[in-house]
């Protein structure tokens, strides 16, 4: 399954009559002031002292990323204008200033549903329905500013109303998979008890106290100072905007892909505070760092060169309109030229980086612009290109060896990675480069022992990027193996990285490295140590360490009810759940998981497993066969119920069950072996 990033139906004729659904709930955060802060301001009143700055914000894509809808924020033809595609239709309708889409809803029935907000500016604007819950979803049938025209975020084909990526399905959830980026003081308010929402938010779009948080006692200040005429103001609440690294992570809290820890972000809290941030896995980037999925721009940039030397992104882009600061090659060229700045950067070099002696191009044409070698876009959600911004020289040596992407071949399509590498080897002369991260990690990816050592050393190499290195923890772990000098590394991605990996080990490895980390000054680190130690007998620790890691593993409930709606989280909570002898608990999160998502597979052998080993035998195979329905690999399903009429002694059954695995999972070890066992015993008593 296919999981948008941040978001990513049966065809209707025009002949079909569509009813109006019942009244959904109220929606959420209808009204702006829904949830009042008593450090916030409404944004109005920091507009109205900061002219430059409010200047910049108005029209940019922060203010602008979601707005109520109105014939000027609606951007699309709603003019009776009618879309059909690969299993979806739709037809956009206007009376007088309210907006509505005709389509199929979650129960594949034609209906009218009323528009509330827009989402996004440019280069496309969705539209949000509100549902029955609370929940606001995203439409899958998106407007194109450029080209203006109605296209399908699914253009391969559409899901199907029940389909989680369904426009009213679970992952198009403006709650779930949106409203934190989009909005400012957001909060989900998810009840997973009852699978809604009561979602509010201070401003409708990432307002000034988005990112430097509360302002309330900066304009009461300015207000004094102003009647006084004397003093200075206090500052607002957020200084790590100053810092680069600092300044990056604070965008990371939006610009990245990452897992939140707490309800309610704090703009200026320490990153790993408040979320985890993911390395380099597989389903992400390519074997060598380069973008796959959407995966916005700080796993990429905290790849790069410019990361290490203190770049930040204000640097390159304006903070309150997001703009670049300079146009073309002019942007790069303000550093790297005839004379940079060597008191900031004093590894640049001195060259003319903007000629064709270095680009080897036509001035003005494909291939002469800085960011087509070195930040190679690519396109998500159909139409919107992001740029890598790992800022790498582009090596495709590398994609002849790893069959990864590279920027020559983006524009030469017609020519072969081998003819790009020679072609820079003619222009440059023969370079040696040094072992590139990228084939480690693809050995390892192909899950070859030989990958170890070299992990091992790619952990502890200070000249690659802590992401890589934590990248290279990951790695190791998959195949069996640790990191131990990671735990004590500075960077705090390497410490919470390497706290998860131990999980796996034997107890005294746990008990030897993991007590000391739940005293870490960072929740992302103190929760990993705690889930490692969730099944320690707490009688080996001090009484300071069982009071650390009960803290640890409040925090670390309190994250995965954060996120609730989304079935991990759920089968996070079960799995602890039975970590800590609680089986109705995990029986109640396990069956949450599977209300969400009938099809997380995981979720269903572990209630499974629970139930069997309760004596509920009858339950456990009800739950296995309803799978069979849902499942796209049904293999380990039936290999679960062969075991389980194995447990029941039913070995006909088992033999059935297991042959219907093997037949799916024919290099499957355990399936073969069980399934000799079985039709052994068969065979003796014949």
């Amino acid at each position: 399954m296919r999981l948008p990033a941040c978001l990513a139906a049966l065809c209707l004729t025009a002949s079909v009559a569509f009813a109006t659904p019942p009244q959904a709930e109220a929606r959420p955060g209808a009204d702006p002031s829904a949830r009042k802060l008593a450090d916030h301001v409404p944004d109005g009143e920091c507009l109205a002292c900061h002219a430059d700055q409010a200047r910049l914000w108005t029209g940019s894509k922060h203010q602008r990323a979601m707005q109520p809808a109105t014939p000027d924020s609606v951007l699309g033809d709603f003019a009776d204008a009618r879309f059909t595609g690969k299993g979806e239709a739709a037809q956009f309708l206007r009376r007088g200033d309210a907006f509505h889409v005709a389509t199929a809803g979650a129960d594949g029935q034609g209906a009218e549903f009323p528009v509330t907000h827009t989402f996004g500016i440019r280069p496309l604007q969705q539209v949000l329905l509100p549902q029955p819950g609370g929940r606001l979803q995203a439409f899958t049938i998106a407007w194109d500013t450029e080209r203006k025209t109605w296209f399908s975020l699914y253009p391969e084909g559409a899901n199907p109303p029940g389909s989680t990526l369904h426009w009213s399905g679970r992952y198009q959830t403006w709650n779930l998979m949106c409203g934190e980026c989009h909005t400012t003081a957001y909060r989900k308010g998810y009840d997973d008890a009852t699978d809604s929402y009561r979602t509010t938010w201070a401003e409708a779009n990432v307002g000034c106290q988005a990112c430097h948080g509360g302002g309330r006692a900066h304009t009461e200040s300015a207000r004094a100072v102003a009647a006084a005429g004397q003093g200075t103001p206090t500052l607002t609440a957020n200084r790590a905007l100053a810092g680069a690294h600092a300044q990056v992570d604070q965008c990371a809290a939006c610009h990245a892909r990452r897992t939140r820890l707490v309800e309610d972000a704090v703009a200026g809290a320490p990153l790993l505070d408040q979320f985890m941030p993911d390395n380099l896995r597989a389903d992400l980037y390519h074997a060598d760092g380069q973008q796959r999925e959407e995966v916005f721009e700080y796993g990429s940039y905290r790849q790069s060169r410019m990361y290490q030397a203190g770049v930040a992104c204000t640097d390159c882009h304006d903070p309150h309109s997001g703009e670049r600061r300079a146009e073309g090659n002019a942007l790069c060229t303000a550093c790297h030229n005839d004379a940079p700045d060597r008191a900031r950067f004093p590894g640049l070099r001195a060259k003319n980086y903007d000629g064709a002696e270095h680009h080897f191009h036509s001035a003005g044409q494909a291939g002469s612009h800085c960011v087509d070698c070195h930040m190679p876009s690519r396109n998500y959600m159909v139409v919107h290109g992001r740029r890598d911004h790992a800022i790498r020289i582009p090596r495709p040596d590398l994609s002849a060896k790893l069959g990864t992407p590279n920027a020559c071949q983006d524009c030469h399509a017609d020519r072969s990675a081998e003819w790009a590498a020679q072609a820079i080897s003619r222009h440059f002369g023969t370079r040696s480069h040094r072992p590139h991260y990228g084939e480690i990690l693809a050995t390892a990816r192909r899950g070859e022992a030989r990958a170890a050592q070299p992990l091992h050393g790619l952990t502890t190499d200070l000249g690659q990027a802590a992401i890589v290195r934590a990248t290279a923890v990951e790695a190791l772990a998959a195949l069996g193996s640790v990191a131990p000098a990671a735990l004590r590394d500075p960077d705090p991605v390497l410490r919470a990285t390497a706290a998860a990996t131990f999980a796996a080990r034997p107890a005294e490895e746990r008990l030897a490295h993991l007590p000391a980390l739940l005293s870490d000054p960072l929740r992302a680190v103190r929760i990993a140590a705690a889930r490692g130690l969730a099944n320690i007998d707490e009688g080996r620790l001090t009484a300071e360490q069982r009071t650390r890691l009960h803290a640890g593993l409040a925090a670390f409930v309190a994250a995965q009810q954060t996120m609730a709606d989304m079935p991990s989280a759920q089968l996070n909570l079960a799995s602890l759940a039975s970590t800590r002898h609680d089986p109705a608990g995990a029986e109640r999160h396990y069956r949450r998981a599977l209300a969400q998502a009938p099809q997380v597979q995981a979720a269903r052998l572990g209630l499974a497993t629970l139930l069997a080993g309760s004596a509920r035998e009858d339950e456990a195979e009800r739950v296995l066969r309803e799978g069979l329905a849902h499942s796209a690999q049904p293999g380990e399903l039936h290999f679960a119920l062969g075991l389980l009429a194995g447990q029941r002694q039913d070995w006909a059954k088992a033999a059935h069950e297991l042959r219907a695995a093997a037949a799916l999972m024919p290099d499957h070890p355990r399936v073969r072996r069980n399934l000799d066992a079985v039709e052994r015993y068969l065979q003796q008593r014949r």
